[in-house]
């Protein structure tokens, strides 16, 4: 509030992303900035980073603000991305108080900034799938990895892991194992994500080989070493990266005794 001077237009809120300030430290709710900026006829701007439509803490995830929210709390525009969580296009957004987007429409920026017609067909498609919380959930490739259960990832897990065995034996040892990752970015840098993972191992070949083979496959696998075995976490994965996945092994695999 000291901060407020004859020379203020405006209060803005900036939702951390990629990072958390952990220890004694404080920070100024949204509903505290607005109580603020109605004493003193500011407007109330919060940038929310990443644009969640949907309460993730349904899912196990930690509790992120969403845009509806932010909206009803008060602010008069709520700025976010049309990619990231919310799985749109490349795009930047703004929601608000009709007025000040309509200040925001008329300034001449808007022409040189505005998006091309593929961007609003895209967002359109994106957004209708919102209409729907499970089918956005489903087919939202972002959403989906974030959410998916635990006994569901064990399923693909064990199903990839049989399809292994069966056309390596015993020339690829692979387990299927509980995993942990991590969103590792953007609204949710430190949320823990159980889930599940095959470890594979060559007796031929040094874990760190094996990973970079697969790393540089025609198609590449990304995985990562620990306890001396290559991890692949099954939870990134989409229909059909199986058969990728296979023929990764068939290509880095096929000069080993």
């Amino acid at each position: 509030e000291k901060a407020i001077t004859s020379e203020t237009a405006v209060l803005l809120k900036v939702h951390p992303s990629n990072f958390r300030i952990l220890g004694f430290t404080h920070e100024v709710t949204l509903a505290e900035m607005v109580d603020l900026g109605r004493r003193y006829g500011l407007k109330v701007v919060e940038d929310l980073g990443s644009g969640c439509l949907v309460d993730l803490s349904r899912y196990g995830l930690e509790r992120e603000p969403t845009v509806q929210e932010t909206l009803k709390a008060g602010a008069d525009l709520v700025l976010f991305s049309g990619d990231k969580l919310l799985g749109g296009p490349q795009a930047g957004l703004v929601l608000g108080n009709k007025e000040v987007v309509g200040a925001l429409r008329n300034n001449p920026m808007t022409r040189a900034l505005r998006p091309d017609k593929m961007t609003l067909a895209a967002l359109e498609a994106t957004l209708r799938l919102y209409l729907e919380e499970p089918r956005a959930l489903a087919e939202i490739p972002t959403l989906r990895m974030l959410t998916r259960p635990v006994a569901e990832l064990d399923r693909a897990a064990r199903a990839l892991a049989r399809r292994v065995r069966r056309r390596f034996g015993a020339s690829l040892k692979v387990e299927v194992v509980e995993s942990e990752g991590r969103a590792g970015g953007g609204a949710l840098p430190q949320a823990s994500l159980p889930s599940r993972a095959l470890t594979l191992a060559v007796a031929s070949l040094a874990p760190q080989e094996l990973e970079a083979r697969l790393r540089q496959a025609g198609t590449p696998v990304i995985g990562r070493v620990e306890h001396g075995v290559v991890w692949l976490d099954v939870r990134t994965l989409l229909p059909g990266d199986q058969a990728a996945i296979m023929a990764a092994l068939e290509e880095v695999l096929a000069d080993v005794q």
